[in-house]
């Protein structure tokens, strides 16, 4: 795809995309695609994966009490547990407000744990990460919040993990379209680097693209597009209305040039899919 051509004039050491149809075929590659990369919150899908993988299992439930008072694994699962963003403190009741939160994924993934008796970067490892051929991708136990912003992952096996996203046979179908519809609809809240957003919809792990105003995804980008970026400089997005997926891995962490260039570089993308 001449489209992934943009990335060679990133302001980035090293960089690496893939583009994957909703057959599970990869439509073009940049970069090295082997190369690990620190995700950052790119983590936050993996760890909601391996989560409702879970509750398939049986281990717990979406409405199980985790977290503050009141506050469920779905709470923790779509930023409105009201815990704030690094701290196990309240800030809001649950169900209230969006309150984009790491220290909710650190409780979420403590609830795993608890529940499957696994420490859950392994769960992980053995829930998600195998069985979709991910060899390269792990959650740093040692990270201030693995299950948040821990994982280390390759373009490579997140292709295989948006084919999943598009074509689920590890979670069943209907699971993942009801972690990637809106949850708690109608709260507002503040997407990280984008600002205040009314709503700022989320579903279960993935931002839902909505009519997000400005946001990291294209302008042409499908309100039904879901996905997650990270503060390392990296994204993950499908939309669903393409029949696409896109991941793309840098080595630099986001500000303004990474605001400045995903958008375009997103249009451009969903241009040549169109053609």
């Amino acid at each position: 795809m001449e489209s992934l051509r943009l990335i060679e004039q990133w302001p980035v050491p090293t960089a690496a995309a893939v583009v994957v149809r909703s057959d599970g075929s990869v439509a073009g590659s940049h970069g090295p695609q082997r190369h690990p990369f620190k995700l950052a919150s790119v983590t936050k899908p993996l760890t909601a994966y391996a989560t409702l993988v879970a509750v398939e299992e049986g281990a717990l439930e979406l409405d199980d009490p985790a977290g503050p008072e009141g506050s469920t694994v779905r709470h923790l699962l779509a930023h409105t547990s009201g815990l704030a963003f690094d701290e196990h403190r309240a800030m809001a009741a649950p169900g209230t407000r969006r309150l984009y939160s790491n220290a909710g994924f650190d409780v979420l993934a403590e609830a795993v744990a608890k529940a499957t008796g696994m420490p859950f970067p392994q769960y992980a490892a053995e829930a998600v990460f195998a069985p979709l051929g991910m060899g390269g991708s792990w959650l740093d136990a040692a990270s201030k919040s693995p299950a948040g912003a821990g994982g280390v992952s390759t373009a490579e096996d997140l292709a295989r993990f948006t084919a999943e996203l598009q074509a689920p046979r590890v979670l069943h179908p209907e699971t993942v379209a009801e972690a990637t519809r809106v949850a708690f609809p109608g709260l507002n809240g503040v997407l990280p680097g984008y600002g205040h957003q009314k709503p700022n919809d989320w579903g279960l792990g993935f931002d839902i693209r909505d009519h997000k105003a400005p946001h990291w995804t294209g302008l042409t980008s499908s309100p039904a597009t879901f996905g997650h970026f990270g503060q390392s400089g990296t994204f993950l997005w499908v939309d669903p209305a393409a029949g696409a997926a896109c991941v793309v891995l840098t080595d630099r962490d986001f500000g303004p040039w990474a605001a400045e260039l995903w958008t375009p570089f997103t249009d451009a993308v969903l241009a040549e899919l169109n053609q």
